[in-house]
């Protein structure tokens, strides 16, 4: 498979072990033939290449039809657009089938109900009000409402965050608030290690 991204085809080709020699193979050939704005890059059986514009992508997809068939490779390839509003891919290139279509259309539904859910993570005392802030900003971010709870311990402190609004963008929200968490913990480790 292979997409082209702001606009991206991909391309999948064959069992996962086998293309992704293929797919590195592919990538190096690719990458020479497609305008020096695209970028070409794998993974396993995918071939992805990202594009800023529509007349790029056209240009790319070309480059890469012609160096698969060149290298003998076949591939099926989708085309995709970056859908900033849903913060999601939408295959543009074959047009979705209406049960692709049906499917994405109860995805969506279900990512715009509106819930509250509270998330609880531990943080060190030296970086707690940091954490804090930087959760409060993407939750800001994210258009949700987010208030927080702490119950502090001798060295730690459990902050919750309960936060309101879609649950696609909660879910997001727990996905930093996940990334953050181990970011933080690196970075206390660090400083509590330090020689100074």
């Amino acid at each position: 498979m292979i997409r082209i991204g702001g606009w991206r085809p991909s391309s999948t080709w064959g069992t996962p072990a086998a293309a992704g020699r293929v797919c590195s193979d592919a990538c190096a050939g690719v990458e020479a033939a497609v305008p020096h704005d695209v970028v070409i890059t794998h993974d396993d059986n995918l071939l992805f290449a990202y594009a800023a514009s529509e007349a790029m992508m056209t240009a790319a997809r070309a480059a890469i039809e012609d160096a698969l068939k060149s290298d003998g490779v076949g591939a099926s390839i989708r085309i995709s657009h970056w859908d900033d509003e849903r913060d999601i891919w939408r295959q543009t290139d074959p047009a979705p089938t209406a049960d692709q279509e049906r499917v994405q259309e109860a995805a969506e539904r279900d990512d715009d109900v509106i819930e509250t859910r509270t998330l609880v993570v531990s943080s060190g005392k030296m970086i707690r009000a940091e954490f804090e802030q930087s959760m409060l900003a993407w939750a800001e971010k994210l258009g949700l409402q987010c208030t927080i709870i702490e119950h502090p311990h001798l060295l730690t402190t459990q902050v919750g965050f309960t936060v309101t609004g879609p649950k696609g963008k909660i879910d997001e929200f727990s996905r930093g608030l996940q990334a953050e968490d181990r970011a933080t913990i690196r970075a206390e480790t660090a400083v509590m290690l330090s020689p100074l």
